[in-house]
C-alpha cells in the first residue's frame, strides 16, 4: 500500500508570490523518490492561524505524513510551532530534537528552530515542522522517513519492534 505524504510551506512572501518557494517542492520531490504519494506542496503565510487551518483541512484528508516547510525561526511571523501545537494531539520531543542535531552539522543556526513533530490521532497522521531552507529539508526528510513508518505502525496499534 502506498503512503500519502503532503507539504504546506508557510511564508508569506512565497504566499504572496514575491519568492519561489524552493523548500516545498524539494521535500515533495524527496518523498516520491521514496515511494509516497504526494500532491505539490500548498502555500500558506505565516501566523500560527493560518497554519493551524492549513494543518486541520490537510489533515481531514486523511495523509499519513504531512510536512509544513517554514515558519520555525524567531522573525515576529514565524509561528509555525504555535499553530502545528493546536492541532497535535502528541507531540514527539525526540524527533524535532534530531532534526536540529542533524542540521547542527550542516549551520548553527539550526539550533534556532523550534519546529515540533507530533501526531494527529483522529487523522492518523505524522506531523513534522521543518525549517523553510532548502539545506535544511534535504537534511530533514531523511530524518522524517527514518521513523515515519514505525510512528506509522504504532498509530495504528502495531507492536513495537
Amino acid at each position: 500500500m502506498q503512503r500519502i505524504a503532503r507539504v504546506i510551506t508557510v511564508s508569506d512572501r512565497s504566499a504572496a508570490g514575491v519568492r519561489e518557494d524552493r523548500g516545498g517542492p524539494l521535500a515533495v520531490g524527496l518523498l516520491r523518490d521514496a515511494g509516497w504519494q504526494c500532491g505539490d506542496a500548498e502555500i500558506v503565510p505565516d501566523g500560527a492561524d493560518s497554519v493551524e487551518a492549513a494543518l486541520r483541512r490537510v489533515a481531514a484528508d486523511s495523509p499519513a505524513l504531512i510536512l509544513t516547510t517554514g515558519g520555525t525561526g524567531v522573525g515576529p511571523r514565524d509561528q509555525t510551532p504555535e499553530g502545528t501545537a493546536r492541532v497535535l494531539t502528541r507531540q514527539l520531543p525526540g524527533i524535532a530534537e534530531e532534526l536540529r542535531r542533524q542540521g547542527l552539522a550542516d549551520t548553527p543556526f539550526a539550533a534556532v528552530s523550534r519546529g515540533l513533530a507530533g501526531v494527529v490521532d483522529s487523522a492518523g497522521a505524522f506531523v513534522v515542522n521543518l525549517p523553510g531552507s532548502p539545506r535544511a529539508v534535504a537534511a530533514g526528510v531523511p530524518v522524517v522517513l527514518s521513523v515515519a513508518a514505525h510512528v506509522l505502525d504504532q498509530l495504528v496499534g502495531g507492536d513495537h519492534a
